[in-house]
């Protein structure tokens, strides 16, 4: 029996553990903050059913204008968020989750010790429980050790007015006034919800438009977006610190300007969990910090893989247990397919969320790829027209002469969801064309993604279409 010891209990770790058990192995796994790792205990699940929270508020925004009120009022002012309630359901609902995620581990006979660990050589592993040390031969060993969030020197955090992403929940009362650092995903997210949730919000952002990376369109709506709504966005800003100031924060720009707040949410950034890790008694090669790894999850050193955020190697709780499967099946003797980027689908929990898969107009642009793309505005679809949605739109990407899709963006409620087809016809090498005759609800948004197809089908080998 193959002894496999992972190291880290999030999605990486134990995704991978649960794979490792199915196909026969002896599997420890050592988890030093609790069983499911940020992802379930302070980031994805809690933010998302935060975020589920403001979409209720968000789509009060726009009650009146769907004719609903309540006793002569707006239904947004007879509702009053109780953050405090809000936060303990949060946590709860991370709780519960952590604690099936035991359940399936002790289920499938995977040894869990609580407490941490760290390399003895590319074949042991010395664990630290309770104060005592053990050490534990392995044939296969898995790094999933995660990140945590990123500090500045002059703006610590503590927990109580400057905060990070997993010290918000501790919050009894909406933010009269939040100031967030940082206009990527972690920080546009938080944005949207405590602007939903009633909170004066401005948005510190280093770059012209918030979500750098993303589909530079989709960026453009989003600020459009916080700007009708009333976040106060400013562009091409750096935080240089933040410190208390009685019972609020004072943010100082590398400008200059100084921005009073009730509170601050620092969204600059993570930084990998390697320290005391005992990379140097393998030789594990880093990058920045980060586990270099191949395609398999392989490190440098034999029958040592790392999974996840700790690998640097794209930051979503769908990858890192993709990675940490990918690791037991490659070391185990099964059947792997290497990790694609290329096929994964990603999304920002905003109002509208943005979700993405495959080729992007960056990589066009760029000429890094000869797809063609055609854009549909949602505010022509008659299911958007019903629900109030007027901002939003559906991009497609294929490649011209075959018309195989090879990419797409999606701009609207729930676009999680919508992005999942797209995801679908790029990991299937499906055509515009045979997307085109598949059939689609009428009324639906996802309507508009047919139609995306139907308007590249015959135009494939034409440069970029918008209607």
């Amino acid at each position: 029996m193959t002894r496999v010891v992972i190291i880290g209990g999030g999605p990486g770790g134990y995704e991978a553990a649960l794979v490792a058990s199915q196909l026969g192995g002896e599997v420890t796994l050592i988890d030093r903050d609790g069983l499911g790792g940020a992802a379930v205990l302070t980031d994805c699940v809690p933010s998302k059913t935060l975020i589920a929270t403001a979409e209720v508020m968000t789509s009060m925004q726009s009650a009146t204008e769907l004719g609903l009120t309540i006793g002569g009022g707006t239904v947004q002012h007879a509702i009053n968020v109780n953050l405090g309630l809000v936060n303990r359901r949060v946590l709860e609902l991370a709780r519960a989750q952590s604690a099936d995620i035991a359940h399936n581990l002790g289920a499938s006979g995977v040894q869990v010790l609580s407490g941490t660990g760290r390399l003895d050589g590319p074949n042991a592993v010395v664990a630290t429980v309770g104060g005592v040390e053990q050490r534990l031969d392995a044939e296969v060993i898995l790094l999933a050790t995660g990140t945590r969030p990123r500090e500045l020197p002059d703006a610590p955090p503590d927990g109580e007015r400057i905060l990070t992403w997993k010290q918000v929940y501790g919050l009894e009362r909406v933010p009269e006034h939040l100031v967030v650092v940082g206009s990527g995903v972690t920080g546009a997210e938080f944005a949207s919800a405590y602007n939903a949730l009633g909170s004066k919000v401005t948005l510190v952002s280093s770059r012209e438009m918030v979500l750098p990376g993303q589909d530079e369109e989709a960026a453009r709506v989003l600020q459009d977006v916080f700007t009708r709504r009333g976040v106060d966005v400013r562009a091409r800003s750096r935080a240089t610190a933040v410190r208390r100031e009685g019972d609020g924060v004072v943010v100082t720009l590398a400008s200059g300007e100084t921005i009073e707040a009730s509170h601050c949410l620092m969204a600059v950034g993570a930084v990998p969990n390697t320290e005391n890790l005992g990379l140097e008694t393998a030789n594990i090669a880093t990058v920045r910090g980060y586990i270099t790894v191949d395609r398999v999850s392989r490190t440098n050193a034999r029958g040592v893989y790392a999974a996840g955020d700790v690998t640097g190697v794209f930051a979503l709780a769908s990858v890192a247990a993709m990675q940490g499967r990918i690791a037991m099946w490659h070391s185990l003797g099964d059947a792997v397919t290497p990790l694609d980027l290329q096929r994964v689908s990603s999304n920002v929990f905003t109002s509208p969320e943005i979700a993405t898969v495959g080729v992007t107009q960056e990589q066009v642009e760029a000429g890094l790829s000869t797809a063609v793309g055609a854009m549909v505005p949602l505010r022509g679809n008659a299911r958007a027209k019903m629900q109030n949605i007027t901002e939003g739109f559906v991009k497609l990407f294929c490649l011209p002469i075959t018309g195989i899709i090879v990419g797409g963006v999606v701009v609207a409620p729930h676009a999680s969801e919508l992005i999942h087809a797209i995801a679908v016809a790029v990991a299937e090498r499906i055509t515009v064309e045979s997307f085109s005759h598949d059939f689609t609800v009428y009324p639906s948004i996802s309507g508009s993604i047919a139609e995306a197809a139907r308007r590249l089908h015959g135009h494939a080998e034409e440069h970029s279409i918008t209607v």
